[in-house]
């Protein structure tokens, strides 16, 4: 029995080849059945099932939806085999040969692609487009997986099943959109739906199914005019309702926030014409005009002008009987095959395959310029950002001046145009001319524009680019010159600080210069190198400050240090939760220190006052100090303010002592973090007999926040004093 039912498995398998393939090797075919038979024949699935019907039906589902020849549905079946057998890619290879091996291989190292952290998920996804690359066939084979696993998602548990769903939608989806495989984007889409919004789902097929007699009475109405004119013209033609599918049909109502019955294009309807004549589709699109109003603005001419991914049609939008507006697609067969199937079918239609390169050049182009010019140091978040982002966007048809045509995402500018030409216009990309018109080079351009990119040698990319340009290979470029560029200052500036320290006779290695740069909030060399070429700190100025402190540290002074050192670094603490300090609005690009008489810290009302050599001394306003230097020369006053930190908080110190007892500790920590869930950065509790003593950092948002919990440990038992800390 066991042995009739695979026979005739097998059979399907090889009666769909031969319907869907130029040509079968049923050899290779079957041996490739019966080793894969083999390998799982003591596996199951979570749904009791023998595990081999998943590969069987992976492969039902190459054959049947990318066809592309045998050796892909060999591939299909033995998928899982050296994952989950005891047989290896080795194995494989000596059965099999190099090609399938290879292609299993590829199929095998991207199985667990989100399945693991961050890093190695963009590893994953240079390994899938590596295996891309090579052969196309790997990425095919994981969507006819991901498809069979859909389907069966209802047999695993409800977590895994959101999650599945998510990547789907979020990765597979859309890169089935890139590849032209229109039906399999649909499904995968639908069935994450089912799982991701599954009442939503069960609503919009509850509204669908009640009205299906009567949107297929009215498309019947709608086609039979056409097809009678068309006939009159003696044309071979297919006409047919076209389903939308519950996910499109679902964002729709979402977008639009209208019911099922206002969304008017769930009346489509497809012209597939039996001719290699480009132009019969235009006749055809006259002749539907001719029956019905046409809605100019719903026009898309996508056989003059194909997507990115080899797609063509006539998209039109006509009002029908009653008033309803139907969405109509017009197409040759070649077309439609190609629409469905996307890259399967170029391959079917491509009669000499040395040409075949070319195309597949032209499908996975813009996935590898992600990754091609990728900076080994940029962070793996950066990357898959820019790759999700790269799925996700609509593309936008531009020309050049002479009518060469490129094809961006929607939302680029000038600048990823230039890119797009070549580097070294993006590089130098001085303005933009938009038909004609000079534009900013943050303009959004739209489908259809004629760009001119204007350049200038003296011309170098600017910071802000980055913020605006969309595409990766912009984005890349812009990093890369800009890290260089900073690499050279850092270098000049290094070479200025050797020269000036050697002309004071200051003889410093890199070690003991970074304890006195920290003094000058400057965490490492290269940032101090930086402001030293930028002019943004003084180098003798600097040099001077070291020199004393090196010939006069005194003992005393370590002394006091010590004793003030929890203080201190509550302070550094707290200001780096700032960055800095900011003047009329500007970020921190002068020498500043903070006044000792006063410490103020974020959360404090300050002014700056200019000194001369030290930069700009800080002072809380209400400083004794700072009022009666302020009063002698108010020129020298300048307004600063604590730019804002995440959340709107700040770190503060409490100084609190009072009398030891057991369980005093927690009962502080409680009451603090107990109020508005206020933060504990850091406690140092010392007790001496029966008193203690100490310091509680703290994060908070405003000074009544501070007050509210001041006041709140001056209530607990025992507590004599509870004071923001000062100094």
């Amino acid at each position: 029995m066991r042995d009739g039912i695979y026979k005739k498995k097998l059979d399907e398998l090889l009666a769909v080849c031969r319907k869907n393939l130029r040509s079968v090797n049923e050899e290779l075919i079957t041996r490739a059945f019966e080793f894969s038979l083999e390998a799982h024949k003591n596996d199951m699935r979570a749904s009791g099932d023998p595990f081999f019907n998943h590969p069987y039906e992976v492969a039902m589902v190459v054959a049947r939806e990318i066809p592309l020849d045998d050796v892909s549905i060999a591939s299909a079946l033995l998928h899982d085999v050296a994952e989950d057998t005891e047989y290896e890619i080795k194995d494989i290879r000596e059965e099999f040969g190099d090609v399938i091996a290879d292609i299993v291989d590829g199929a095998t190292k991207i199985s667990d692609i989100f399945r693991s952290h961050e890093i190695t998920q963009a590893e994953s996804y240079r390994k899938m487009l590596l295996s891309m690359v090579n052969d196309i066939r790997v990425m095919l084979l994981k969507f006819a997986d991901r498809l069979h696993n859909m389907r069966t998602l209802e047999y695993l548990p409800k977590e895994k099943q959101v999650r599945m769903a998510r990547e789907t939608l979020e990765i597979y989806t859309p890169f089935a959109h890139r590849f032209g495989l229109a039906k399999i984007k649909w499904e995968l889409e639908d069935l994450a739906f089912k799982y991701l919004h599954p009442e939503e789902y069960d609503d919009v097929a509850r509204q669908v199914k009640a009205k299906r007699k009567e949107r297929e009475a009215y498309i019947k109405k709608f086609v039979k005019p056409v097809e009678k004119c068309l006939q009159e013209d003696g044309m071979k033609f297919e006409i047919e309702g076209r389903p939308k599918h519950l996910f499109s049909i679902y964002n729709k109502m979402v977008n639009r926030s209208k019911p099922l019955d206002e969304i008017y294009d769930l009346f489509a309807v497809r012209i597939i014409l039996e001719t290699e004549n480009t132009n019969d589709c235009f006749t055809a699109y006259g002749i539907l005009t001719s029956i019905y109003i046409p809605i100019p603005e719903r026009f898309k001419n996508y056989i003059s002008v194909p997507k990115k991914n080899g797609y063509q049609s006539i998209h039109a939008t006509v009002i029908g009987p009653e008033g309803k507006m139907v969405e109509v697609q017009i197409r040759t067969r070649a077309m439609h095959e190609i629409a469905e199937k996307g890259v399967a079918a170029h391959w079917k239609y491509k009669e000499n395959l040395s040409a075949l390169d070319e195309e597949l050049e032209n499908w996975i182009s813009w996935v590898r310029e992600i990754f091609e010019h990728a900076d080994e140091e940029a962070p793996a978040k950066q990357l898959m950002e820019s790759f999700k982002l790269n799925l996700y966007q609509d593309e936008i048809y531009l020309f050049t001046p002479k009518g060469e045509l490129k094809i961006l995402p929607k939302g680029a500018t000038p600048v990823d145009f230039a890119f797009a030409v070549h580097s070294n216009i993006g590089l130098h990309c001085l303005s933009a001319k938009v038909n004609g018109r000079i534009v900013p080079l943050d303009y959004q351009l739209h489908s259809g524009d004629q760009v001119e990119i204007i350049t200038s040698k003296s011309q170098t990319p600017k910071a802000d680019w980055e913020q605006f340009v969309v595409t990766h290979k912009a984005k890349s470029h812009i990093r890369r010159w800009m890290k260089e560029e900073e690499r050279k200052e850092i270098e000049q500036g290094k070479e200025l600080w050797e020269k000036r320290a050697k002309k004071f006779k200051l003889h410093i290695n890199d070690d003991e210069l970074l304890k006195y740069l920290r003094e000058f909030k400057t965490e490492n060399l290269n940032d101090f190198y930086l402001k030293i070429h930028r002019g943004e700190i003084g180098v003798d100025g600097i040099l001077q400050e070291i020199d004393f402190q090196i010939k006069h540290k005194q003992s005393e002074v370590i002394r006091e240090e010590k004793s003030r050192g929890i203080f201190n670094r509550f302070l550094d603490t707290a200001r780096s939760f700032t960055g800095g300090i900011t003047l009329f609005g500007s970020r921190d690009s002068f020498m500043h220190s903070y006044a000792r008489c006063c410490n103020p810290i974020p959360g404090d009302e300050i002014m700056g006052y200019v000194t001369r050599g030290e930069g700009i001394k800080i002072h809380r306003t209400s400083c004794r100090n700072f009022a009666s230097m302020a009063s002698a020369d108010p020129s020298r006053v300048v307004e600063v303010g604590w730019p804002l930190t995440d959340g709107a908080e700040y770190v503060t110190a409490i100084r609190i002592s009072g009398e030891d007892r057991t369980g005093m500790l927690n009962e502080i920590t409680h009451s603090i973090s107990s109020y508005q869930n206020t933060n504990i950065r850091g406690v140092k509790i010392d007790a001496n007999d029966s008193l203690f003593e100490g310091t509680i950092l703290v994060s908070v948002k405003n000074k009544e926040h501070l007050e509210r919990i001041i006041e709140k440990l001056r209530k607990i038992k025992g507590v004599q004093h509870a004071e923001r800390m000062v100094e």
